[in-house]
């Protein structure tokens, strides 16, 4: 780890920040002794061994780091260690044309040593320091044989010596330790940051809408769900009183009643249901507002499950009960109308028994259908490449005087539906309109017309016919059970194809078509949906 922890810090900022201070520690002391030089004070101050030598190695020290500033920008192991290297020999120089001990120089050698030890490797630092001592000490004794060096100056170099490693050993411990914190702190950094990342995701990609509100009733914060059950592309900054009424509406009347459950409200005229809840969210000294929006699409999903499973138990029980004196009165009007002694209107009335015996026996049909329906099984569909094979499979089943026609636009056209379901009620809607188009037109026809909705970006179908349409008064009971307005019809053909579209997650609605004639559209969930 503290291997990692070393290489973590030479690509780190602070070892960035300290080779910085490092040159500019250099480039101060050979600016300084340049200028030392250039004056009357060396030959005052320092018992030069060699003032022209000295006079030079200051010019070359100061030349030699403005280059390497120049040239060094990053910490690599290598250079680091040429660097530190050459510093020292370049200051021991200095010490022995300065005349020893005595000029000072050897307490720079002891400070270039603890820098170094800050950048290098442990075992680097102990070299500097091991190559600074032997200078000092070597260096001294040569000075010796030349000016009879006092004993005191052997004590000062060993002395300058033994300062080099303790430095290197105190430098290395603290930076060793400030290195392991700082790859500490850096991962866990690291690790927060990726953990509000995936805050932030979840948040984005949650279903539910979220909004936060400042004191103001200004959007803080909004996710994707909210901006799609909200219908709006931007939120965030603007005023929730203007940019959604109905939730502004419910919000106050929370505020007067928190203990009240909202109501549920309708952002767009063709949107989901939302369900609104509110939550304070103490933020310092600011009180903000958590909102949470509910599509209640998906419990009424649930629910309707839960319906349809009570409705079967019950109309199973029923319908059994019915079939079996049904059967009797069928089979009875049957055997009435084989009697040679049975009347004309007597043969007509057992014909009526029958036919409406029929009847029955298909409502209970369709009631049992219902019952014995199960739970959708949503598979990814490729509308534009069904429907095409549904409408292929269909006109195989037509009298020459009824058409099916199939127009397709637009790219993406991808859902998750139950397919045997999907057959369901597309063959359902189609009967119907080939149905009602006869009865105004020698040649019956349907239009199925695949598109993406602009607004929605959701794949929408319309199954169009130009029959006499529906009644406005009528419209809005043509998916209620058991309501028809054909004399034949049972009334539960709709009513079964709008509960299986719920069961998938779609929406199916009636529209009256211009010039004449019905049109049902079914908008399908997003693929990714029921995933």
């Amino acid at each position: 780890m503290a291997q990692a922890a070393s290489d973590a810090f030479l690509t780190s900022r602070s070892g960035g920040r300290i080779l910085g201070l490092y040159h500019f520690y250099r480039l101060t002391v050979g600016l300084a002794l340049v200028l030392l030089v250039a004056s009357e004070l060396p030959n005052e101050l320092l018992e030069l061994s060699n003032p022209t030598r000295f006079h030079q190695g200051a010019a070359v020290y100061l030349i030699l780091n403005v280059l390497a500033s120049l040239a060094m920008r990053q910490l690599r192991p290598a250079q680091l260690t040429a660097l530190v290297l050459t510093d020292v020999l370049l200051l021991l120089g200095l010490f022995y044309f300065a005349g020893g001990t005595p000029s000072g120089i050897g307490n720079l050698v002891v400070v270039s040593v603890a820098i170094a030890n800050i950048l290098v490797q442990r075992r680097i630092g102990l070299l500097v320091a091991a190559t600074a001592s032997l200078g000092l000490v070597y260096l001294t004794f040569y000075l010796s044989l030349d000016h009879s060096a006092a004993s005191s100056q052997f004590v000062q170099a060993g002395a300058l010596g033994a300062l080099c490693f303790a430095a290197a050993l105190l430098v290395q411990g603290l930076t060793q330790r400030l290195r392991v914190s700082e790859s500490l702190a850096r991962q866990r950094a690291e690790d927060v940051a990726n953990l509000e990342a995936l805050n932030a995701l979840i948040l984005q990609r949650m279903r539910t809408g979220i909004l936060v509100l400042d004191p103001h009733n200004r959007v803080l914060l909004a996710n994707h769900g909210a901006m799609s059950l909200l219908d709006q592309q931007d939120l965030e900054s603007k005023q929730i009183d203007t940019q959604c009424p109905g939730l502004h509406q419910r919000l106050q009347q929370w505020l007067q009643n928190p203990t009240r459950r909202p109501d549920p409200l309708e952002a767009t005229p063709d949107g989901p249901t939302l369900q609104p809840s509110f939550t304070p969210l103490q933020h310092g000294d600011q009180t903000n507002l958590l909102i949470f929006l509910e599509d209640l699409s998906q419990v009424a999903q649930q629910a309707q499950q839960l319906k349809l499973a009570s409705l079967g138990r019950l109309t199973a029980g029923i319908a059994h009960e019915i079939r079996n004196p049904l059967g009797a009165i069928s089979h009875a009007a049957q055997l009435l109308e084989e009697s040679e002694v049975l009347e004309g209107p007597d043969r007509r009335l057992a014909q009526i028994i029958q036919d409406h015996s029929r009847r029955m026996n298909l409502i209970i049909e369709n009631v049992l259908q219902l019952s014995r329906r199960r739970q959708a099984e949503p598979q990814l569909l490729d509308l534009k490449y069904w429907l095409h094979r549904f409408a292929s499979e269909f006109r195989a089943r037509l009298s020459p005087n009824q058409q099916l026609h199939v127009e397709v636009s637009g790219n993406a056209l991808k859902t998750r539906m139950d397919p045997n379901q999907f057959i369901q009620v597309l063959s359902n809607l189609v009967q119907n309109g080939l149905r009602y188009s006869a009865q105004q037109h020698s040649t019956a026809q349907v239009w199925l017309k695949l598109y993406c909705e602009e607004r929605t970006e959701l794949p929408t179908l319309e199954i169009q016919d130009d029959g006499p349409g529906v009644p406005p008064e009528d419209a809005q009971h043509i998916f209620e059970p058991f309501f028809t307005t054909d004399t034949n019809g049972t009334g539960l053909g709709l009513y079964l194809s709008r509960e299986l579209c719920e069961s998938n997650q779609a929406r199916i609605d009636y529209l009256p078509r211009e010039g004449g004639g019905s049109s049902f559209r079914i908008i399908f969930a997003h693929p990714r949906k029921l995933g």
